[in-house]
Formats: C-alpha cells, sequence, structure tokens
C-alpha cells in the first residue's frame, strides 16, 4: 500500500467529510471503520484522490506514514477506549492519536496521561460546525502535547474556517485544553438557542406574528448587530416547508428537546470551580422540561391562566424592545461562558488566551457571530478583563439594552411565559453590578443551625456565634 499522511477512525459523516476536506488541501487520508457500507462510500467519493478505506485495523495503521497520525470521530466515552485499545499493537513510539469528538475533558485527560507513558501522542481537538463544516472548514480547537500540535498544526490550518484570512483553529493550551474550551463553546451554544426559542415564544404567542413574520423577523435581526450563524438558521427554518404533509415543517416539530451531554458537563464543571453560569444552567434545565411532555400537558390542564392578553401596542416598537434585549442576553451568555473558562484555565492550568478562543470562534462554529469581532478585540486590548460586561465597547450597549430587557421580562411575567434564560442573564447582569448582596444572612443563617462560622466586615478571621434565639 500507498503510505498516507493521516489515518481517520469512524467514517461517519463527520469523519468522511473531515477526510474529504483534508484531500481537497492536498492531504493523504486513509480511513477505518468496521462499518463496510462507510468504508465501501468513502472509497467511492474518494475515487481518483489520495484516499483510501478499510475495514482491517492492521491494514490500515500500517498504511501510514511514520510517526503516524490517527484521527478519531467516534462517539465519546468507552468507545474511544475500545478504539485505542485497538490501535495500540500495531503504533510505535511517537505516534499521535487525536480524539476529535465531544469527549468529557477529564476522560481526555487520563487519555493524555496514560498514553504518555507508553511514547504515544494524545490531543483532544474540539470541532464546530457541523456537517458542512466538516467538509468546507470548522472551527478547530487543538489543545495538549506542543510537540504533537506543531507536528499537525499546517494541516488543521489548511482545512479550518477562514476570517479575514485568518485560520480559525490555534493551539488552545496544555492538557485537555481543546475539549474543555468546546464544552464551553457548546454551553454557548445552549444558552442563545435558548434565548432565541424565548423570543421566538413571545413574538408568537403575545406578538401574534405569523410564521412570515417570524422569518422577516429573524431574517432582519440576522443582518444587523444581532448577527450570527444561529440567528441565520432561525429565519430559514420559518421558510421550509412540510415534506411529509402540509404547511411549514416547524408546526409539526414536537417542543421537545434533546442533549447530547456538554451542556450538562459545563454546569457540572461551573459549580466544581465555582463560577456562575446562570443562562447556561436554565439552557440545559429548560431543555429537560421540555422534555416532559406528557407531564406539561397534564399539569396544562389543571391550571387555567387568567387575563392573559395579547399585543396591542405598536408591533415594531416591541419587535425592537426585543431586539435589545436579545443583544443583552447574547452578550451576557458569552460573558459567563468566557469568565467560566478563564477560571477553569487558572484551576488546570490550561494557559487559555481568551482573545485567541474568541478569534477562532468567528468563523466555521456554530457559535459564530459579528460580536465575536469586537469580543477578540475587548480581550486583546485587555488581556486580564475579569469580565466581557466590563469592557467599556460592551457596556456601552448594556448601559440602554438592560432597561428594555427589564421590560420584556415584565411582559413576560404578565403574560405567564417562561423566559429563564432571560430571566436568568438580567439577574447575573444585577448580582455582578450590585456592591452588596445579601449574603451576610446566609453566613448567619449557615452559623446559627450548623455552626458553620462567618466572616465579618470590619475586621479579619473567621467567628463563630452562640446565637441567643433558641429554636424547638
Amino acid at each position: 500500500m500507498s503510505a498516507y499522511s493521516y489515518g481517520m477512525v469512524g467514517l461517519g459523516t463527520m469523519g468522511c467529510n473531515l477526510v474529504l476536506n483534508m484531500s481537497d488541501h492536498g492531504y493523504s487520508v486513509a480511513g477505518y471503520d468496521k462499518d463496510a457500507t462507510k468504508t465501501d462510500a468513502l472509497n467511492k467519493l474518494g475515487a481518483g484522490k489520495q484516499i483510501m478505506a478499510t475495514t482491517d485495523v492492521k491494514a490500515f495503521v500500517q498504511s501510514l506514514e511514520v510517526p503516524r497520525v490517527i484521527m478519531l470521530l467516534v462517539p465519546a466515552g468507552k468507545i474511544v477506549d475500545y478504539v485505542i485499545a485497538d490501535l495500540k499493537p500495531f503504533l510505535s513510539d511517537h505516534d499521535i492519536i487525536i480524539d476529535c469528538g465531544n469527549s468529557h475533558f477529564t476522560d481526555t485527560q487520563i487519555r493524555i496521561d496514560t498514553l504518555v507513558k507508553e511514547n504515544l501522542h494524545f490531543m483532544g481537538l474540539g470541532v464546530s460546525g457541523g456537517e458542512t463544516g466538516a467538509r468546507f472548514g470548522p472551527s478547530i480547537m487543538p489543545g495538549g502535547d506542543v510537540e504533537a500540535y506543531n507536528r499537525v498544526a499546517p494541516m488543521l490550518q489548511a482545512i479550518a474556517a477562514k476570517v479575514n484570512g485568518d485560520a480559525c483553529t490555534a493551539y488552545m493550551g496544555n492538557g485537555s485544553a481543546g475539549h474543555y474550551v468546546k464544552m464551553v463553546h457548546n454551553g454557548i451554544e445552549y444558552a442563545i438557542m435558548q434565548l432565541i426559542s424565548e423570543c421566538y415564544h413571545l413574538l408568537k404567542n403575545y406578538a401574534g406574528l405569523s410564521n412570515d413574520e417570524l422569518h422577516q423577523v429573524f431574517d432582519t435581526w440576522s443582518k444587523g448587530k444581532l448577527q450570527s450563524f444561529l440567528m441565520e438558521i432561525t429565519a430559514a427554518v420559518f421558510t421550509q416547508n412540510d415534506d411529509a404533509g402540509n404547511g411549514l415543517l416547524i408546526d409539526k416539530i414536537a417542543d421537545t428537546a434533546h442533549q447530547k451531554g456538554t451542556g450538562a458537563w459545563m454546569s457540572q464543571d461551573a459549580m466544581n470551580i465555582g463560577y456562575p453560569i446562570p443562562a447556561i444552567d436554565a439552557a440545559v434545565s429548560q431543555r429537560i422540561l421540555s422534555s416532559m411532555k406528557a407531564e406539561r400537558v397534564a399539569a396544562a390542564n389543571t391550571y387555567q391562566i387568567e387575563n392573559l392578553q395579547t399585543l396591542t401596542g405598536n408591533k415594531t416598537d416591541f419587535i425592537n424592545q426585543l431586539e435589545d434585549a436579545l443583544h443583552a442576553g447574547y452578550i451576557i451568555s458569552y460573558a459567563q461562558g468566557l469568565a467560566m473558562l478563564q477560571l477553569a484555565s487558572d484551576t488546570y492550568k490550561y494557559n487559555v488566551n481568551i482573545a485567541t478562543v474568541a478569534s477562532i470562534w468567528r468563523g466555521g462554529c456554530i457559535i459564530r457571530a459579528a460580536m465575536l469581532e469586537d469580543i477578540t478585540e475587548a480581550f486583546t486590548q485587555q488581556p486580564g478583563l475579569k469580565n466581557l460586561m466590563l469592557a467599556a465597547s460592551f457596556q456601552k450597549y448594556l448601559s440602554k439594552e438592560v432597561y428594555s430587557l427589564k421590560g420584556i421580562l415584565k411582559t413576560a411575567i404578565n403574560q405567564a411565559i417562561p423566559t429563564p434564560a432571560l430571566s436568568a442573564c438580567m439577574h447575573y447582569y444585577d448580582s455582578y453590578f450590585s456592591a452588596w448582596l445579601p449574603a451576610n444572612l446566609i453566613q448567619a443563617q449557615r452559623d446559627f443551625f450548623g455552626a458553620h462560622t462567618y466572616e465579618r466586615n470590619d475586621k479579619d478571621g473567621v467567628f463563630h456565634t452562640n446565637w441567643n434565639q433558641i429554636i424547638r
């Protein structure tokens, strides 16, 4: 067999498209999958190109240039370990294994630490952009061994999306930083999708907009300060006909959302390292709540809400107010995710550069948006910026838009329209900019019932009081 420069394990849609992308940029690629239908499909697509696919793992590994570079695009979890075990008998010192799936960062760190003892390099690499991104240019988030990264960097830069000539990939940091950054990307994605869906709810049920009007609103927003991939596809959703019936597809889709875990992982680690991400937490919780369809329907039949109204005022004014509120939500969601990422970088010694992260999210990925240019600039000018909301370029928006957000929340509450992510953004903003919060009472309560101690604001130290009231 000819020697191929790269190997790809897992030839589903993402793996197959990445192979074709790599081939387009002059790289020879061998593919491996246990499913012969997938290897046959790639061999047909790769006819005339420097591509081959096989179901024979030994032949696959032996077809690669040494030292080898093998990329994995398989489901996260134990399957990754099974694949590594299948490959190892045929590997040599200094070979590189790159996990391109959505693995949990702790699993990635264990694999890095284990394989380095066997003279093998292991990298966790986040890929965002879906099927189209994989084929024509995703955002790529590699982390781990610097030596291994330097060997594959030219290829990653070639196949990544480009913005103003810049490749949407860069070294993210030490250890499992690549998969951690991808997890944060997905958490922000959860929040923005939930924010958009809440605006849809208000526009549909309160403002009474038709699907055509909804398309017009989201399409207009996608050309302004809310310009983003998620806004663009939202506008397109409202024009999709139902191929299986009459009318538009959006009206036939069940109101139950699902998740693959990365949002929940981010919420869990936020608790572990101690950083608040309430908008992302709300988005995760709302997906879970949406899945309780039968229970929600039964509950709705027992509870009739009175005095609900529809919009009688100027629709344009309401839509403009909602646009400002959503823009504030975008900013605050990015602020939460990036602030958590900075703390995680310090905690796990990743050495992540936030400006670099924002810059590679400008193209290819799901959360790409116009405001990422300004986010990149803000963190470039202030590398030590604690929170995006403190940047002058974003304060000028938030100082005005939070009033629109508050107005929208008042309407939503009065009309019993749930807006947990918009509410979480508002409360995070108000809490962050509050010089005083009532946590002193919580400290007192904890010390009262459990002798957990408290701190004082007038002198240093840790204190306990024998409280003078007895509760029986």
